[in-house]
């Protein structure tokens, strides 16, 4: 999976095996050995490889190669989590990593937004209402 993902990673990104050699200062046949399986980067070459790539370090040792080129779809700032399962009474959970980086806590309040064209949207409630309050003192 991780060397899997090296290879990907490198090529999303365009970068070749001498770049990113020079990039995390090791040889690129470190990078080959690398990316065939053959050995694995230590910790610290693995967090300079994450950085390389924009990617947790999480993500470049546990995603599968499918994952990640859904990840890498997404411009900086924006993500893609997953599919999220409807329950029967309406209830979605929403992924760990997701609420994780959004800082949501059981019991935070979500305001829903709907577009028949483009679909659902989920928001902190107490930042659509500083955004409303913000648009009636502008009025």
């Amino acid at each position: 999976m991780l060397s899997e993902n090296l290879q990907l990673l490198r090529k999303i990104k365009g970068y070749s095996q001498e770049y990113v050699a020079e990039k995390i200062g090791v040889a690129r046949q470190t990078i080959a050995k690398w990316e065939n399986d053959e050995s694995i980067p230590d910790i610290i070459n693995s967090n300079k490889l994450a950085e390389l790539y924009e990617v947790s370090l999480d993500d470049l040792v546990k995603s599968q190669t499918d994952e990640l080129e859904i990840q890498q779809m997404a411009p900086n700032g924006k993500y893609i989590f997953g599919i999220a399962t409807l329950g029967e009474k309406g209830q979605i959970v929403i992924p760990a990593k997701a609420r994780r980086i959004f800082g949501l806590n059981p019991g935070d309040e979500l305001m829903v937004l709907g577009d028949e064209m483009q679909g659902l949207a989920l928001l902190k409630a107490d930042f659509f209402l500083e955004v409303i309050e913000e648009m009636k003192k502008e009025k």
